[in-house]
């Protein structure tokens, strides 16, 4: 089966066991997990929201969970041996459908606390799950996120002023809106870490879908996030490429020619924006990698430089301590 017709399956809700809580999601109980909101969350209808996952690997030592179900959004934190300062929430995509949690969420906080990152693991809601004002929820999400990191950045050991955000695939899409959107109000105040600012220091894009109007956008992911048939100027609102102005974050962005999910032209229309908008932007399309590749390439493949391409981009940005 290939990658996007088991995406396609799992967003169908085929072959899914449910689960009793929230550790099933996480690799150790010993987990260290942030509820982002004090009580019910913006635009909760009282639905029956259940935790569901779907473990795609054979090998139970490397588990590969694909996670629906998301009535309680939360941080999951991983901290490394030796903090440097720098901290990353990390966004698992799954076309706003169901999160990637291993592939794009506990091996990417692995490689980051390898290099003193602290890694926030976003397990935020998913769209159609019965959510008021659906196209703002995982933005809301994010939003909070980045502010409660700030907010409690002693406790974390995180330097306020070097907190980044990585995304892919459908989580780029959330990331790059992060990074373009981060002052919009999207949800009410709830107490006082929403006076810390959202907006990431830097943004890690790979394979993201980027436009929710152009020809090239995944319609996979426009439709999970916005409902079948929304109108033009609600795509318009949230294509990432349309929304970057002088406060956009810095951008790195990742793709592979070969993609046969999300065509690499979603980067190069975000990169151009950058360009034009005279932000800090990296763009590094490689010949082949496929789609979802997270980490777990082998090195005869090109893409699987990008972690330490992305670290580079970071530093400059101030990621990094000096």
């Amino acid at each position: 089966m290939t990658l996007l017709d088991r995406r396609s399956a799992l967003i169908a809700a085929a072959g899914l066991a449910a689960l009793p809580g929230l550790a099933a999601a996480q690799t150790t109980t010993a987990d260290e997990v942030i509820e982002l909101w004090p009580g019910p969350p913006p635009g909760d209808t009282r639905a029956r929201i259940v935790r569901k996952i779907d473990d795609q690997s054979k090998d139970p030592a490397k588990p590969d969970r694909w996670v629906t179900g998301i009535a309680r959004p939360v941080l999951v934190v991983r901290r490394p041996a030796r903090p440097n300062g720098g901290a990353m929430l990390v966004v698992p995509g799954g076309g706003y459908g169901f999160l990637s949690y291993d592939n794009e969420g506990t091996s990417q906080a692995a490689w980051l606390n390898e290099r003193g990152i602290t890694a926030f693991i976003l397990l935020y809601r998913l769209p159609g799950e019965g959510w008021a004002q659906r196209q703002d929820v995982p933005l809301q999400d994010a939003q909070r996120a980045m502010r409660l990191i700030r907010a409690r950045a002693v406790n974390f050991a995180v330097d306020k002023g070097r907190i980044g955000v990585l995304g892919f695939s459908a989580g780029g899409h959330l990331a790059g809106s992060l990074a373009t959107r981060h002052g919009e109000r999207v949800y009410a105040p709830v107490d006082a870490a929403d006076r810390e600012s959202a907006r990431p220091d830097v943004a890690g894009l790979i394979y993201p879908v980027v436009s929710l109007d152009a020809p090239f956008t995944h319609g996979g992911s426009r439709d999970m996030l916005l409902g079948e048939g929304a109108s033009a100027d609600m795509r318009r609102a949230r294509s990432v490429e349309m929304r970057v102005d002088a406060d956009t974050s810095p951008i790195f962005l990742v793709h592979a020619s070969d993609d046969g999910l999300v065509p690499p032209a979603n980067s190069i229309a975000l990169f151009q924006a950058m360009e034009v908008a005279r932000r800090p932007v990296a763009l590094h399309i490689f010949e082949d990698g496929g789609h979802g590749f997270g980490t777990r390439l082998p090195r005869t493949m090109q893409a699987s430089a990008w972690p330490g391409l992305f670290m580079t981009f970071a530093a400059k940005q101030g990621l990094l301590a000096q």
